[in-house]
């Protein structure tokens, strides 16, 4: 564990890195704050709770809205900010307010409770949209990494508030922040390279070890607790009921592999919920996947979802 521990922190750095001074292909590092910093959707003290705003320059009243969620393994509980120097600033600039959500680590809470944060979150933000100046007739979701697991975990389990398989049952929705009578659904998901079918991380045919960033999430073996297992993936949730998906994946990632964006895609196509898969060429974790052409994407995919 402790080796994965310490991979999951080097991979971290170096998409860090590689983002600094200017960010993905040109974009530059945000030069201004967020409009609203640190702002606690559990109404806790907690780190892991807290979320930026990022706001248009266009002065109006108010803005659709975009979740952003960053990529750790799950190992973080605060990367709000290179979420946006990651993937904000072409979103900010077509016009929607972008929101950068913390959330809890495997190191501080096992899975539902990653679920349950972003939810959380997504509640927190319809309650409270008038304060922030969001307008939440539309809110898109989109994230990396373990982000896009988070991120098309919650457009798979949109009105879903448990689920059961075998003995294991997972409460999806919780209620981190309270906001309860307000929805937790997201209207479009954009998955850049998320894990989303764990039953086949290893090989593109089976689980991951012991040592694994999952086996963290879930607090066991993988090949111990297959009910578990399908319940973190996101592909055992896809139905006709969905929002509509747009999935990246570069077929040179060394990290998640790149079947997981082939499989995904596919159950997704055959629901009806896929409005593009873009397999990247020559494309890694990150690195050449996120570029101008893939952000082009992900833009004019949110407006039209969002008829703007």
């Amino acid at each position: 564990m402790k080796k994965t521990i310490l991979s999951a922190i080097a991979l971290c750095l170096s998409m860090l890195t590689w983002a600094q001074p200017q960010g993905p292909m040109g974009f530059g590092q945000p030069s201004t704050e967020p409009d609203f910093k640190n702002v606690n959707y559990a109404g806790d003290n907690l780190e892991a709770h807290c979320m930026d705003i990022y706001l248009p320059k266009t002065g109006l009243e108010k803005y659709k809205v975009i979740v952003a969620i960053y990529g750790s393994a799950w190992f973080s509980n605060n990367m709000k900010g290179m979420t946006y120097m990651s993937l904000g600033k072409p979103l900010t600039d077509a016009g929607f307010a972008v929101v950068c959500i913390n959330h809890r680590s495997s190191g501080d809470a096992k899975f539902p409770a990653q679920i349950q944060d972003v939810k959380g979150a997504i509640r927190f933000i319809r309650a409270h949209a008038k304060e922030y100046k969001l307008d939440t007739s539309f809110i898109g979701i989109t994230g990396f990494s373990s982000g896009g697991h988070l991120s098309a975990l919650a457009g798979v389990t949109n009105n879903l508030k448990q689920r059961s398989v075998g003995s294991t049952t997972v409460d999806l929705e919780g209620e981190v922040g309270g906001n309860t009578k307000m929805s937790s659904t997201v209207d479009a998901v954009v998955d850049w390279f998320g894990p989303v079918d764990m039953a086949h991380m290893e090989n593109c045919e089976t689980v991951k070890d012991g040592n694994s960033p999952e086996a963290a999430l879930i607090g066991g073996a993988p090949a111990d607790m297959p009910d578990m297992v399908t319940l973190i993936s996101p592909i055992t949730y896809v139905s006709k009921k969905c929002p509509r998906f747009l999935v990246f994946h570069g077929d040179a990632d060394n990290v998640v592999p790149h079947c997981q964006g082939v499989f995904f895609s596919e159950k997704l196509k055959e629901a009806g919920c896929l409005e593009e898969f873009i397999s990247v060429p020559n494309g890694q974790h990150g690195p050449v996947t996120f570029n101008e052409t893939t952000f082009k994407k992900m833009t004019d995919f949110f407006k039209k979802e969002a008829k703007m």
